[in-house]
């Protein structure tokens, strides 16, 4: 458990690091994305985005079992 937390920790301090220019990716507005704007309502529900990084976190947690 205490491994696990530590690389949890570093992963959200490379994360916070690299946020700059991790922002400037198309990570969000990828097509499959839905966005709904009205005048009083905007609904945002990153479908594709949350698929492509459900994958990636499977890849990354088989390579780490192993």
């Amino acid at each position: 458990m205490q491994k696990s937390l530590i690389i949890l920790g570093v992963i959200f301090l490379g994360v916070g690091l690299l946020w700059p220019w991790l922002g400037k990716l198309p990570i969000g507005r990828l097509p499959g994305d839905i966005v709904i704007d009205r005048p009083n309502l905007k609904i945002y529900l990153p479908i594709t985005t949350m698929i492509i990084i459900s994958i990636v976190i499977s890849i990354v947690s088989r390579f780490f079992k192993k």
